[in-house]
């Protein structure tokens, strides 16, 4: 996630002015959650979205491929899918949060763009048009790389239909607490926590949502190229992508309500 325009203008860890104390440094703006090094280029930052949105996708895919040729019970086939994107994802967020923040999700990008757009911390309308498109190609990609290295037909389209009501309300609620999650933490100050917190999420997610919390339109995307276990019908992408979109604006909501600013109690003269 990109940092404010005044940090890319000077080396990180400075400050805008040699003469600017401790004080003033504190009371800057925030940058936004997981904020990339001021001079990483936008290019190098899309190339990291779209490996690391790929990445994701061929853990998800070729992870689902796999248990179901280990095991017929589908809940161990689901137990190795949701572990798999566990680490995996973990693991691309501490590798590539420091280029891009690791969105490898729209949601995610479309959410830090309007903060930002509100006065806080994240990546441009420019920056989202190039992050998006990178995402979503590296979803698709991802797909195709699981089934090339499973010796499944490369592009299938996937025959799993998912758009039964409690679907959808399964996948409001996952993008929901996802952005909650994230941007919670940022306004915390713990985004350290990131790799772990999300990717424990995410797995978490697959078992208590209806949908196993795709979460992502990027992902959804890329798994309706695949005829397999984490497969979607394109039938079905419309209506989660706009379930998922809907769930980032509930989570922005919540994050608006839960953590607000902590008030300054004005002193009051001695009578």
């Amino acid at each position: 996630m990109s940092a404010t325009e005044a940090a890319s203008a000077r080396p990180a860890g400075s400050p805008a002015n040699p003469a600017d104390s401790p004080e003033d440094a504190a009371a800057a703006p925030r940058p936004a959650p997981g904020a990339t090094p001021p001079r990483t280029p936008l290019a190098a930052r899309a190339a990291a979205e779209l490996v690391g949105t790929a990445a994701l996708v061929a853990v998800v895919v070729g992870s689902g491929i796999q248990a179901t040729d280990l095991t017929r019970d589908v809940g161990l086939q689901l137990l190795a899918n949701s572990l798999a994107t566990v680490f995996g994802l973990g693991v691309l967020i501490v590798l590539l949060g420091p280029v891009s923040g690791a969105h490898f999700n729209p949601a995610v990008t479309l959410a830090e763009w309007w903060t930002a757009r509100r006065g806080g911390g994240g990546v441009t309308a420019r920056e989202a048009a190039v992050y998006i498109p990178a995402q979503i190609t590296g979803g698709i990609a991802g797909a195709i790389l699981a089934g090339a290295m499973f010796g499944e037909p490369l592009v299938e389209w996937s025959t799993h239909e998912r758009s039964a009501g409690h679907l959808l309300l399964g996948e409001v609620v996952a993008t929901a607490g996802l952005i909650l999650l994230i941007f919670g933490l940022a306004r915390t100050d713990r985004l350290r926590f990131a790799p772990v917190a999300v990717a424990s999420y995410i797995g978490a997610a697959y078992w208590f949502t209806s949908s196993t919390s795709f979460a992502n339109p990027a992902v959804t995307i890329g798994r309706a190229f695949t005829d397999t276990f984490a497969g979607i019908a394109p039938s079905s992408v419309p209506g989660f992508v706009g379930a998922q979109l809907a769930g980032a604006v509930v989570g922005l909501a919540l994050v608006a309500l839960i953590f607000r600013p902590a008030r300054t109690t004005e002193a009051h003269p001695a009578a």
